[in-house]
């Protein structure tokens, strides 16, 4: 019988995700602010991912996933932030603190599943190659193969940019703007803006 993905849900109000993640083949415990969290986290028990709300009592989902990244015993244990703040400067900013992922609500079930697995799938992939962590900028944009041009414009969509005004800062056409878009999710293997800022934060490719 194959091993269950163990998740450990942090969430004030979990009782959709207690009933629905089990059925789709989950093991799931659910602590209901942060500070239970963190005590789960640093015991004996282990999982294989974080399902994290931002809006916690006593303690911020932020400050949980900082302390996540610097305290507890697998400080690199995936971790998925869910939200309604849907601000792309906190997106950003829970990235940076070293969310893997950032789901913004209301979200459709099947879709938090798919990157809840992505990550996941990330993870044991990491840790099967001995997730070398050294790896320099200069490797990942090799590996990648960014052009000059495309590595101007992820680095503005970071920012928060909109196509009109990227076009307008490197003086070029919105068609030409929509075309390196495409080639860089392409590239990153992403779909859309936001998974192209994650993955951008992820492999060191745009500065902080």
């Amino acid at each position: 019988m194959p091993k269950l993905t163990k998740i450990l849900l942090v969430d004030e109000n979990p009782s959709y995700l207690v009933d629905v993640l089990p059925v789709c083949g989950y093991d799931v415990s659910t602590v209901t602010d942060g500070e239970q969290a963190l005590k789960v986290l640093n015991s004996s028990k282990i999982f294989d991912l974080v399902l994290l709300e931002v809006t916690l009592p006593k303690i911020s989902g932020f400050e949980v996933l900082k302390r996540i990244r610097s305290e507890v015993p697998n400080k690199d244990i995936p971790v998925v932030l869910v939200s309604e703040i849907s601000d792309e400067q906190k997106i950003i900013a829970g990235l940076n603190l070293g969310a893997d992922d950032y789901v913004v609500k209301p979200y459709v079930l099947p879709i938090l599943i798919a990157r809840m697995e992505a990550v996941f799938r990330r993870s044991k992939r990491s840790e099967d190659k001995g997730s070398n962590k050294n790896v320099t900028i200069g490797q990942n944009n090799q590996k990648l193969s960014l052009t000059k041009r495309e590595k101007d414009v992820l680095l503005l969509v970071t920012k928060g940019e909109s196509n009109k005004s990227i076009a307008d800062k490197l003086v070029l056409s919105e068609i030409t703007v929509k075309s390196h878009l495409n080639s860089i999710f392409k590239k990153l293997h992403v779909t859309n803006r936001t998974q192209a800022v994650l993955r951008a934060i992820q492999l060191n490719l745009v500065g902080k």
